[in-house]
């Protein structure tokens, strides 16, 4: 029996549970994907960005001091934009709060944005990060605005869009968009060796074993994202971890080219095939075949083909190119782009894919004329500008004796009946306009011994032209 006074022992259950939540706190940290548990925790340890965050550049002293602003972090996925949000909320001593704008609607919003008015009249700052703030609507991104000019929120959107076109042009007034760029491999590489060496957080301690080519290869692998880089060492850290098959790897700790190679089978390259970096690359691919650079035309449409990009768009896209800028100067263009689009279509991929390959260095190497889409944007500004012009006399169809008897087709003379096949004198154009002169053939490829004939032609039909009695002012 116990003393009176004494106290009570600690039951078996109470100790267990007391032991049970403390394993758990460690389980849950261990859960924790390697790329959150080493997360940079200072503005040093950040890879990348030495354009935004080198010790004299502004925003780096801005954030140092605790004086920061409302901003827009625009960048390619893993380049450190919520790390960077983290950051300011640290160094400006302010609460973090996140919130995602595709999971969040305006009732949570509305909710976080009442209890950073509450910090805020306590005198305490929160730093609100909206994460792919692009996909709010015009109406949503309003919600922030004058929570943002009364300062209750330092506000930190992020987003992989253009904000030029996603964002609205209030929201931008009241931030300051810094562009963020993709990390390159040799910092990617950096960010793996500090989490291996790092026994707290990282993978040190665990005694694993990579090569420096090795870690190369996962860096490249990354494709410029950080948090992709360490995902993938995580995972070949644990396949090493557990040995497998690979006899090397459970007795040593190695993460092997047997390992890198299960690790890295799949690996794809970053495309998003609606967004700002698909109309780069489509851009791209357009100029390069303009400038006739058949090698980098190649290297785009590899590019966009292994990004996914629909082959059907990619048809109309280089369909679009024989015409608008290859155009006259070789037609065979255009019936090469039709028979590669039906060629696609026959074979899928990826036997298809070499009919497009073919096509792209074909329109880069050949002439180049825009004279006939020049041509048409004048002739549409005419059409534009004139209105509804009446068909000259000459060239109405006459099919009934009515329309002949009030001049439908009077004078007008048979080309063939004429000399040298053209009937010079008689005009093509509406009265009031004149002739005018769009098409201008440029001197390569077939368009030269097009700009020959019609050079000469038109030269015959203005001397015709002035030489025929009775002409009006507005031919002049």
């Amino acid at each position: 029996m116990a003393r009176q006074g004494a106290t009570p022992p600690k039951s078996g259950l109470n100790s267990s549970l007391l032991d049970d939540r403390d394993l758990l706190a460690v389980d849950r940290d261990a859960l924790r994907p390697l790329a959150e548990r080493v997360r940079p925790r200072t503005l040093d340890e950040m890879v990348g960005q030495r354009r935004l965050l080198a010790p004299d550049t502004a925003l780096r002293q801005s954030i140092e001091s605790g004086r920061v602003h409302s901003m827009i972090l625009w960048g390619p996925p893993g380049c450190g934009k919520t790390t960077l949000a983290l950051l300011l909320a640290k160094y400006a001593d302010a609460d973090f709060r996140a919130i995602s704008a595709v999971l969040s609607g305006l009732p949570e919003v509305r909710q976080v944005l009442a209890e950073a008015g509450h910090r805020f009249a306590e005198g305490r700052r929160t730093v609100l990060f909206v994460d792919e703030v692009h996909r709010f609507n015009k109406g949503q991104q309003d919600a922030f605005l004058p929570h943002i000019e009364r300062g209750t929120i330092l506000f930190v959107g992020a987003t992989t869009e253009n904000p030029s076109f996603e964002l609205n042009s209030a929201l931008l007034s009241r931030c300051r968009v810094h562009v963020m760029e993709a990390v390159s491999a040799d910092d990617i590489a950096t960010a793996l060796l500090r989490a291996l060496d790092d026994p707290d957080h990282g993978l040190g301690g665990r005694g694993l074993r990579i090569a420096p080519e090795q870690l190369q290869l996962i860096a490249s692998a990354a494709d410029g994202d950080v948090r992709r880089g360490l995902t993938l060492l995580e995972i070949a850290a644990e396949l090493a971890g557990d040995g497998g098959a690979d006899v090397e790897a459970r007795e040593a700790g190695t993460i092997t080219d047997a390992i890198l190679e299960q690790v890295l089978a799949d690996r794809t390259r970053r495309f998003d095939k609606g967004g700002e970096q698909f109309y780069d690359q489509i851009s791209a691919l357009h100029k390069s075949v303009r400038s006739s650079n058949p090698d980098a035309a190649l290297y785009w449409l590899t590019r966009m083909l292994d990004g996914g990009c629909d082959p059907s768009y990619l048809a109309r896209r280089l369909t679009r190119m024989a015409v608008e800028d290859i155009g006259l100067a070789d037609p065979r263009a255009l019936s090469m782009a039709i028979d590669a689009w039906e060629t696609y279509d026959r074979l899928g991929s990826p036997e298809g894919e070499l009919a497009f390959a073919q096509l792209v260095i074909y329109l880069a190497s050949t002439a180049k004329s825009n004279a006939a889409y020049t041509a048409f944007k004048a002739a549409k500004r005419d059409v534009a500008e004139y209105g509804t012009q009446a068909v000259p006399l000459h060239l109405r169809n006459a099919p009934t004796k009515l329309m002949k008897s009030i001049g439908y087709g009077k004078d007008y003379r048979y080309d063939h009946d004429a000399e040298g096949g053209v009937a010079l004198e008689q005009t093509g154009f509406p009265d009031a306009m004149g002739e005018q002169v769009y098409y201008q053939p440029v001197e390569r490829g077939m368009e030269l011994k097009l700009k020959e004939k019609l050079d000469r032609l038109r030269a015959d039909r203005e001397r015709a032209r002035r030489a025929r009695p009775g002409r009006d002012a507005a031919s002049e």
